[in-house]
């Protein structure tokens, strides 16, 4: 009994002795949620660009090398950089440049094919239902809305948004991309503005100078020549009077001579 009494004694004093270590240890921290660093926090998105959205798209492999070559795609580009400015770009896919009448493009130069591309433009944000009420003709980032200045006229039934270029009717087929700065929709024919592909009658020849009346000859001029017809009679009268006088001087000699 004496030993089970002891051993039961030195459990209790481990025991105890475990707990007061144990107690006596300060408490560990709770782990907090990592916080992301600026520099791993991810770049706000930047402005939009056309070519990587259609790009996305696919099947607008003229209309991006077109954008590129012009110059276009870096204009719209540094432009949307602002916000405050906007744009809609209708946007012709391969098949419908493929159906245009073969070297319609390579036709224009260079400065022609940056209007055309820009004739697609407008230099405002719209939204479909914008369509229903806009001002006709509408103004393009090739000109202006007068005519001769590259202007266009959209019109819309109900979901139908239909485009005039006076040379050209064409539909919008989709939406490609729409947010508050840029909006690209789909057109099912490229649109030909009539200052590039419809031939400007010539400009009428200029009137003929009137021509000015010949002088008339005045009578002081032919004054000249009766003057001088004068001046000739008037010197045979006096030749012949001086030759008179010596026949005269002549005949009284003789007579006297003869006497």
């Amino acid at each position: 009994m004496a030993k089970q009494a002891l051993f039961f004694l030195s459990l209790l004093l481990v025991f105890l002795f475990h707990c007061t270590t144990t107690l006596g240890q300060p408490a560990q921290a709770p782990t907090l949620p990592a916080v992301a660093s600026p520099a791993n926090a991810p770049a706000p998105p930047g402005p939009p660009d056309v070519v990587k959205i259609l790009q996305k798209v696919g099947g607008f492999t003229i209309l991006i090398r077109l954008l590129k070559s012009t110059g276009v795609a870096d204009q719209l580009k540094g432009q949307l950089n602002d916000s405050s400015i906007r744009f809609t770009l209708f946007a012709p896919n391969d098949n419908s440049v493929s159906n245009l009448k073969a070297g319609t493009l390579n036709s224009l130069n260079n400065e022609e094919k940056v209007r055309l591309i820009q004739f697609h433009i407008l230099p405002t944000y719209y939204t479909l239902e914008n369509f229903q009420t806009v001002s006709n003709p509408v103004r393009t980032q090739a000109g202006d809305n007068k005519p001769g200045d590259y202007p266009l006229n959209v019109t819309s039934v109900g979901s139908q948004v239909n485009i005039s270029t006076g040379l050209v009717n064409a539909s919008v087929s989709g939406t490609l991309y729409s947010n508050f700065q840029l909006a690209i929709y789909q057109v099912d024919k490229v649109l030909l503005p009539l200052d590039l592909f419809v031939p400007k009658p010539p400009s009428p020849a200029p009137a003929p100078a009137p021509t000015k009346p010949k002088a008339k000859k005045t009578t002081a001029a032919a004054s000249p020549k009766t003057s001088t017809t004068s001046t000739a009679v008037d010197s045979g009268a006096v030749s012949i009077a001086k030759h008179g006088v010596l026949v005269s001087i002549g005949v009284a000699i003789f007579i006297a001579f003869s006497l």
